[in-house]
């Protein structure tokens, strides 16, 4: 069995394949051209095309704490309707950005991508008999990406079972196989991925079959002290009110930003909900105010950011 750590790294490996974060962006909101799945959200990045979305925030939506909760469950309708319109909703993914900011978001994304994702590859892993970290990670990033029992049965038919191989020769069968089929396939949003699979034939080459940590994937640090910190990207302070907002010198950012953007975002503003306050964000500020009839200062008043927050 693989230890909580060895899980997390198995995780994390995948997390920046998927967003280029180790610890996961949970606030990701992204639309791929091509890409039947649709938008897309989340740690691990679940779609509208799956059906996978809506139930996560539907799991989301039912838990009495959500923050954000009810403003959410206007748009499940939409989403159990598969409506493809979503991609270009911009108040909606304003509002899937903002919710990484509430630790219930986090820990249904935690709870939701381990159901979903994780426990079926550790049972996959298990049932053809791979017990190295490095082979359940792989098996994982194929279970999230797609199509692991196609290049499962494949790379038998080419290389032999794994009973024969031996898992180490085995995982590298399925990796050659594997990448070969990311990068001659039709779909050019595929071909491009086949960079995760040069990541584990490095890990491979190394052997680092245990996962041992520090580890570097893709020019990140997968360690002990990336393992415990804060996600980058979400927010738990200042609150709503505490302080003006201007632009400044490092830029302002937190909680505060990011409810006063959801706010703008609401009243038809069209700028993006990222929690940074930049020079968008000033020259957006201004038209909000102009059309409220208040002075275009560019300047976030506390009364007007609670105002705003408020809305949320």
């Amino acid at each position: 069995m693989l230890t909580p750590t060895q899980k997390q790294t198995a995780q994390s490996i995948v997390n920046l394949f998927e967003t280029g974060v180790v610890l996961g962006d949970y606030g990701s909101v992204t639309v791929i051209p091509g890409d039947t799945g649709h938008l897309t959200f989340g740690r691990s990045q679940t779609t509208l095309g799956s059906g996978n979305l809506l139930d996560l925030l539907q799991r989301y939506c039912g838990n009495h704490g959500a923050r954000f909760g009810h403003r959410l469950e206007r748009w499940l309708p939409r989403f159990e309707a598969s409506d493809v319109a979503l991609d270009s909703e911009l108040r909606l993914h304003n509002l899937l950005r903002a919710t990484a900011d509430d630790p219930i978001m986090r820990e249904t994304q935690d709870m939701f991508f381990d159901d979903v994702y994780w426990q079926p590859a550790a049972r996959n892993a298990a049932n053809l008999g791979i017990t190295s970290p490095l082979g359940v990670a792989v098996v994982y990033d194929s279970t999230v990406h797609g199509s692991w029992k196609a290049i499962r049965d494949r790379t038998i038919a080419k290389a032999g079972s794994l009973s024969a191989l031996g898992e180490k020769n085995w995982i590298k069968a399925y990796v050659n196989t594997r990448h070969a089929w990311l990068s001659t396939h039709p779909r050019s949003d595929l071909r491009k991925t086949a960079y995760r699979m040069e990541a584990f034939q490095r890990l491979i080459d190394q052997g680092y079959w245990g996962l041992e940590l520090p580890l570097v994937i893709r020019g990140a640090e997968i360690s002990m002290s990336t393992l415990r910190a804060t996600p980058p990207g979400c927010y738990d302070g200042p609150h709503p009110g505490t302080r003006s907002i201007t632009l400044q010198t490092p830029l302002a950012r937190g909680l505060d930003v990011r409810l006063l953007q959801l706010g703008m975002s609401d009243n038809g503003i069209a700028i993006k909900a990222d929690g940074i306050f930049g020079q968008t964000s000033v020259i957006l500020l201004k038209k909000y105010q102009a059309s409220a009839g208040i002075p275009a200062t560019g300047v976030a008043e506390p009364a007007l950011i609670t105002s705003l927050a408020d809305q949320s």
